[in-house]
């Protein structure tokens, strides 16, 4: 559902890739070197995350933190982007994004074997909203392992797109990704409805399993 957006946002260094024209086994091999750069950066990204998801439930509030995250998530989508941008959360990090830019632009002029996995990985670090929802989600995992393997996952959603974008340029037409990107909100809503149901602990399988301490506690009345 978010690869659309990010070949809006991140399209324009996919189109720049200093690929190869005339070999289509090496200009293959490029791409595939620039994803992996992606997915390490994710990777590495959630495990962060994960770890700090991890912190928080060992202090015994993980089914609040998933009340929180799916809470957030939501009212990010309905709030007017206005009032966000008033909340300034990201300016203490605009230093670190300027510097990132600049590396990927001197990457970008490059045609070394190490340049992809650079853009890539640097592209990883880049902003953007739909990375933002993922790393809730990354948190509300509790688990660094599991909060990497969230955000591969993410990064795995976009491969498609995001190739497509290195090889066919802009196919797609706007209209046909301003409908898509209409649902894009739809999406991150229901996610956000899953992480309040799964930190409820309604007892309902998969989807809002009961806390372990009441289930430990139900198995020990039954002995």
């Amino acid at each position: 559902m978010g690869s659309l957006h990010c070949v809006g946002m991140c399209g324009p260094i996919a189109f720049m890739l200093p690929v190869s024209q005339n070999n289509k086994y090496k200009k293959a091999g490029q791409v595939f070197i620039y994803h992996f750069g992606r997915l390490m950066a994710y990777g590495i990204i959630g495990l962060l995350f994960g770890l700090l998801g991890k912190g928080l439930y060992l202090f015994g509030i993980q089914q609040k933190l998933s009340i929180l995250i799916g809470v957030l998530m939501i009212l990010i989508v309905i709030l007017p982007y206005k009032y966000l941008n008033k909340a300034s959360l990201s300016k203490p990090v605009y230093r670190i994004i300027g510097k990132i830019k600049s590396s990927l632009g001197l990457a970008l002029k490059k045609k070394t074997s190490d340049t992809f996995l650079t853009i890539g990985f640097l592209n990883g670090f880049l902003p953007c909203g739909l990375v933002y929802m993922a790393l809730l989600g990354a948190i509300g995992m509790g688990n660094a392992f599991e909060g990497s393997l969230y955000m591969i996952l993410f990064g795995l959603g976009t491969v498609p797109l995001m190739t497509a974008a290195v090889y066919l340029g802009g196919v797609l037409k706007d209209s046909t990704k301003h409908r898509i990107r209409q649902l894009i909100p739809v999406f991150i809503i229901i996610i956000g409805v899953l992480f309040i149901l799964r930190g409820l602990g309604l007892g309902i399988p998969y989807v809002s399993p009961k806390p372990m301490a009441e289930v430990v506690s139900t198995e020990i009345e039954c002995h």
